[in-house]
């Protein structure tokens, strides 16, 4: 009799304990399906070029927000029932460093971040390949995909392409063929000076500077040349007195951040009167610092600027412009919404967050608005988009509605080329 009872009681035990499991169980799949798909943002945040990073972060919450109020991602729950997921940024502060960020990536990786977002450098870009390639190979049931969207060294898509690495911006080939497409056509242009960040990416623009220039005018001469270290010149004037020396009339510059702006300004100081063909004269920083002197000198090239004109196109900048907190603060990058909207996509053709099926779902894959439209070539993923070559004008002179940071000026488009006429030949062999 006991032992019928103590059996009886035992089995009573079990099922309450099994079902407390299952009941653990069924909240924690019901749980992760109302959490937010987090995305790893590792970027400097802090520091001589932490501006740049907050700009970027403003411009993915912006796209992210546009999402989430839109009732979020659609994904399939454990049931093959369709349920909506937020989108959310996670901040890292890699300080612009790639051993900072490689510990900001394995703090992100142990959280199980399925996405990691960054693109302030393309020395970090490359270690963040090679880190998240190890990573995806040693942990395969924890695996993450790394979504650039600026670091721009023509490697990141060629020798060191990755199938977990996505590159939404045009590449630094892409960007100077762009810009000698425009420089070539003007016969005043005779007398270069190239100035450069030294890093992998500036020495990339200058070697492409280099290339482009003599194969398209070779009878313009480079007078000289320089790499300095990335964000910790503080007085360029030393480099401009070289460049009057060399009477150079037109400078070729990657320069981003605090570097451009301070180099720009320099150059005003100093009554450098040359032509500027710039990778980010209309980023952050320079439209400012560059003030009058830049008008019908300065160029810069990109995806898009706010003055590319239709209906659609000035609405984003409006929504854009309306949220901001500091009107200064309106640096604007359409990629980092083309990276936002094609994520989701690549996330909702998947049916979930794990990063091989979206990588599968983002190669190949093609984004479309009003005014823009851009495809996620398979072969080196690497995104094929048109590019505008744009002039610094004043506000209000035909075809420049917006001004940058309330300056009084912005830019407007000198040439367009097609994703046709910037699409360049690649070297990755995807593994």
């Amino acid at each position: 009799m006991f032992s019928m009872k103590c059996q009886s009681y035992v089995t009573r035990i079990t099922a309450v304990a099994f079902a407390s499991i299952c009941l653990f169980s069924t909240a924690s799949i019901a749980r992760s399906h109302n959490e937010p798909i987090r995305i790893a943002m590792i970027e400097g945040l802090s520091g001589p070029l932490a501006a740049g990073g907050q700009s970027w972060l403003r411009n993915l919450r912006f796209a992210v927000d546009n999402v989430n109020a839109h009732g979020g991602v659609r994904v399939r729950d454990a049931q093959g029932r369709q349920v909506k997921r937020l989108l959310q940024i996670d901040t890292f502060d890699g300080k612009g460093q790639v051993e900072d960020s490689l510990t900001m990536l394995r703090t992100a990786t142990s959280s199980r971040i399925p996405f990691v977002i960054q693109g302030a450098s393309s020395a970090v870009a490359g270690a963040l390949i090679e880190a998240v390639n190890r990573h995806n190979e040693r942990e395969p049931g924890n695996r993450v995909l790394f979504l650039n969207y600026a670091a721009v060294a023509t490697e990141l898509t060629n020798e060191k392409c990755s199938p977990w690495h996505f590159r939404f911006d045009a590449h630094a080939g892409m960007r100077m063929h762009a810009l000698t497409e425009v420089l070539k056509s003007d016969r005043r242009v005779q007398r270069v000076y190239l100035i450069n960040q030294d890093y992998s990416f500036g020495r990339d623009v200058e070697r492409l500077a280099r290339e482009q220039i003599n194969a398209k005018r070779p009878d313009i001469q480079i007078v000289g040349s320089d790499l300095h270290p990335i964000g910790r010149v503080k007085d360029f004037a030393p480099y401009i007195s070289k460049m009057l020396a060399a009477q150079a009339d037109t400078v070729v510059t990657g320069n981003w951040g605090s570097d451009l702006a301070l180099l720009v300004k320099a150059a005003r100081e100093a009554g450098l009167l040359a032509k500027f063909y710039t990778f980010y004269a209309n980023s952050l920083g320079a439209p400012a610092a560059i003030g009058h002197a830049g008008v019908g000198h300065v160029r810069a090239v990109a995806e898009w600027h706010p003055n590319v004109g239709g209906v659609e196109s000035d609405a984003y900048v409006d929504s854009f412009r309306s949220k901001l907190e500091n009107p200064r603060e309106d640096t604007q990058y359409l990629r980092a919404r083309i990276l936002v909207e094609m994520l989701v996509q690549a996330i909702e053709k998947a049916g979930s967050a794990e990063a091989a099926a979206v990588a599968r779902a983002l190669s190949g894959s093609q984004w479309s608005s009003g005014f823009h439209s851009a495809v996620m070539r398979a072969s080196d993923h690497q995104l094929q988009q048109p590019l505008y070559v744009s002039v610094m004008q004043a506000k209000g002179q035909d075809g420049v509605k917006y001004d940058a940071e309330q300056s009084g000026y912005g830019f407007k488009t000198e040439r367009y080329l097609t994703a046709e006429q910037t699409s360049l030949p690649h070297t990755c062999r995807m593994k």
